[in-house]
Parts: structure tokens; sequence; C-alpha cells
């Protein structure tokens, strides 16, 4: 689609005065100019597995039950990784963009790097968790607790100290905690992937903008599903065609934006 009638669509949403969000809707494309490896690209976390993992068995719950140091250990090395990190130059815009739009902003991401938080970033909603909370693996409780800071960034062959595995132990029922992450076995809930929230923002969204995701998990399809059901447009912005492009091609308010999200980010700015 040409850029004049991205322009179009992005002014018709701006314009709308019922069920006006803006919704940006992030995932691991936006980091990746950071430094931080996507996950189903070609050098994807999930294409090529890590040194210990395979991609079809590390990122489960089950994998954690009967491996959680390992799973603990490899989390420590993915926030050294997160730390060295710095928000790069989308991230500040989407600050920006945050600052001129204010209460009809919205932001959905399924990072867990904590890069739009380091931005700036205020109305965020983690959809995939982050890595700075755990909780109770045995979910003997509703409680979410900050991952201890005492615990050093690891390497890919640091263990855990056995200190360091006592700070990882539920305070309630002292079974082991977990990262407050989501993965591949498990299923969105409110509680702590905010589901229905994120739903109800994409009800009332009159511009929804895909930012570097591929839609390989359900929630982000349906944001976009619901957003097309109750009128607003969806842009999305990628290097290539992706499972949002199969699952919406078809559908009338779905547009394709291709090229780089800080190009596109620059656009935006300089329409609103």
């Amino acid at each position: 689609m040409s850029k004049n009638n991205i322009k179009e669509i992005i002014k018709e949403g701006l314009n709308r005065s019922r069920r006006n969000n803006v919704t940006f809707l992030t995932g691991a494309g936006v980091s990746s100019a950071s430094g931080i490896p996507t996950y189903r690209g070609s050098d994807g976390i999930w294409i090529k597995g890590t040194k210990f993992y395979k991609p079809e068995s590390f990122g489960t719950f089950k994998h954690f039950k009967n491996n959680p140091d390992e799973v603990w250990q490899y989390t420590f090395f993915r926030k050294k990784m997160f730390a060295e990190a710095l928000p790069n130059e989308s991230h500040y815009d989407l600050v920006a963009i945050e600052n001129i739009l204010k209460e009809r902003f919205q932001l959905i991401t399924q990072n867990i790097d904590n890069l739009h938080q380091r931005a700036g970033s205020k109305n965020i909603f983690e959809i995939h968790g982050n890595l700075r909370e755990m909780r109770c693996s045995d979910e003997c409780s509703k409680e979410v607790y900050e991952i201890p800071s005492k615990i050093s960034f690891k390497d890919y062959d640091e263990d855990l100290t056995t200190e360091e595995k006592e700070l990882l132990v539920c305070p309630q029922c002292d079974k082991v905690t977990r990262p407050n992450i989501l993965w591949f076995d498990e299923y969105y809930n409110e509680r702590n992937f905010k589901i229905h929230t994120t739903l109800k923002i994409a009800k009332n969204t009159s511009l929804m903008i895909i930012l570097g995701s591929s839609g390989a998990t359900n929630l982000p399809n349906s944001l976009v599903q619901q957003t097309i059901k109750y009128g607003g447009s969806v842009i999305d912005v990628n290097m290539e065609d992706n499972n949002f492009t199969e699952n919406f091609k078809d559908k009338k308010r779905f547009y394709s934006y291709r090229g780089t999200v800080s190009e596109f980010l620059k656009d935006f700015l300089n329409e609103i």
C-alpha cells in the first residue's frame, strides 16, 4: 500500500470521536535494533534454540517443572542481555507519540525486555509478562514478587549458587518460583496477561498499528479481529508477510505497510 493511502487511514483513525484509541501492538521486531534476537526470524530464539535447549521444549512450563534450575539460569542470562541493551529510536518515538496523544494512546506489547519502560512509555500492557517478576510455580496464591536483585546475571555456562536458589523460593509455600512470563503450553488470562483488558482496548480502538510482530500467538490475532469487528482499522508494519497477513488479508480494514518500524513511526509522527 502506498504511503499516501496509509496517511489517509491514519487521518481517519485520528479523527474519530468515539472508540478512538490509537493502539500500538509491539513484538520482538521493535527490540531487534537494540540487539535483542527476535523469536521467529531466521536468527530467532525459537528457530536456533540455545546452547542448552531446543525450541520445541525449553519454552514450556512442562520443561520448567523438570528443569527449574536450568530455566532460571537461562532467565538470568536473558536478563543480562536485556540489561546490556538500550532502547532504540523506535522506543523513543513511541514515547513521543504517547506524549502527543495522551490518554488515547495504548501500548500492548508481547516483549518481556522492559525496553519500552526504560524509554519512558507509561501506558503499557504486557501480554506475555516480563522478566522483572516471579510467582509461585504451584500457584499457591495470586501474589507476584520482584525477582531478587541480589541474584547476579549469568553467562551461558554459569550456574546459580545455592544461596541464589534459596532466593527463588515462594515465601508462602516454599515451592520454587517461576518467571512471570507466558510459555507455549500455557493460556492467556487476565491476572497475569491482561486478556480481557486488552480485548476491551481493541474494541474501542479506531486505529491499531502492529509493529514487528509475526502474529504467531492467539491473543494478538484476537486483538486485531476485535478492532476490525468494531469498525477500527489495522496497519501491519513489517518487512514481510506473516501470520497476520494470512489471517486478515481478506478484511477490508486490514492494511499492510512493508518497511521498517523506524521509518513508519517517523511518518506517523509527522502526521500527528
